[in-house]
């Protein structure tokens, strides 16, 4: 039967090792598990944290899950960066995510909390603006990325489906910006101009990093199911963007940025390709009306003051 243990995967990661924080002084959550392919050094490490150094595509997760029974699986390892290995990024975040669905099944825990992605609706000129969690689940068949979120998603609606004591809280959330984030996206901003497409607004929807933590913490101790966008409100445009950064903006044709691409990759100089561009020419707008009122949790920051916190940790 399961305890009130509380087992994360991804969990020396961004979000990951903030949440073992937030978790990590209540007894309530006892044993803690923080499981993770990077092992964590021991100064690092909290009292009363549980650490595993695994992978999650290795079925021996099944073992830990097992040995110490969790009421609540927090998944968050995963892809977090497009244009890496196809076959790798597949493996991670399909069959990784396969593997502990059935640890969580063969080991009786009661709840599992995942991270999903906005990236799962797709990257598509006809995306309703905002997308909401009854929208289609359209992840671009020739962008990874976004293809293994939508398959991601498939494959635990299928587990809802199959496996109902199972309960499931998904967050599909937008770009997540926090204070030192580095990443695809961050690197944008931190080019001399702001780059962007001409035909469109580029909106991003944005939330901090403290706001995911706090949803995922809601979740942990709500037990409450059900799919969310994770989204600040509001939007902000790269120009918008620019204007915040002090630096000018530059909108460019499509075609241009994909034809430097090809040259780029083909050169090995990028692993992105001109498949990429729609990353940024149509982004998924959330709406985030079901995360405030069916879930009942309310982000502190709007997309405006998640930018101005993290321009602030840039000087």
């Amino acid at each position: 039967m399961s305890n009130t243990g509380v087992f994360i995967t991804g969990a020396a990661g961004f979000i990951g090792r903030s949440l073992v924080a937030a978790l990590a002084g209540d007894p309530q959550w006892q044993p803690l598990v923080a499981f993770d392919l990077r092992p964590v050094p021991a100064a690092e490490r909290l009292p009363g944290v549980v650490y595993i150094a695994g992978d999650i595509r290795d079925p021996a997760i099944a073992a830990h899950v097992l040995q110490h029974r969790p009421r609540s699986v927090v998944h968050l390892a995963s892809v977090v960066a497009a244009g890496g290995d196809p076959q790798r990024d597949y493996e991670i975040d399909v069959k990784g995510t396969e593997t502990v669905l059935r640890a969580c099944r063969d080991s009786g825990v009661a709840h599992l909390v995942v991270t999903s992605s906005g990236a799962a609706y797709g990257y598509h000129a006809d995306n309703p603006v905002p997308l909401r969690e009854s929208d289609a689940l359209r992840g671009n068949e020739d962008f990874s990325y976004a293809r293994n979120k939508r398959l991601v998603e498939e494959l635990l609606a299928q587990w809802r489906h199959d496996c109902p004591a199972l309960a499931q809280t998904v967050f599909r959330p937008c770009t997540v910006l926090g204070p030192g984030t580095s990443n695809q996206i961050t690197a944008m901003f931190r080019r001399p101009l702001v780059l962007g497409l001409t035909g469109t607004a580029t909106p991003f929807s944005l939330i901090a990093d403290s706001d995911v933590v706090a949803a995922l913490a809601q979740a942990v101790r709500s037990g409450q199911g059900g799919q969310y966008n994770l989204a600040g409100d509001g939007t902000l445009s790269l120009r918008q963007i620019a204007l915040r950064l002090g630096k000018p903006y530059l909108a460019i044709p499509p075609f241009l940025l994909k034809a430097a691409l090809w040259l780029l990759h083909a050169l090995g100089v990028t692993q992105l390709g001109p498949q990429h561009v729609k990353f940024i020419q149509y982004r998924p707008v959330l709406d985030n009306t079901q995360l405030k009122s069916a879930f009942g949790y309310v982000p502190e920051l709007d997309a405006s003051a998640v930018f101005e916190r993290y321009a602030g940790s840039m000087s």
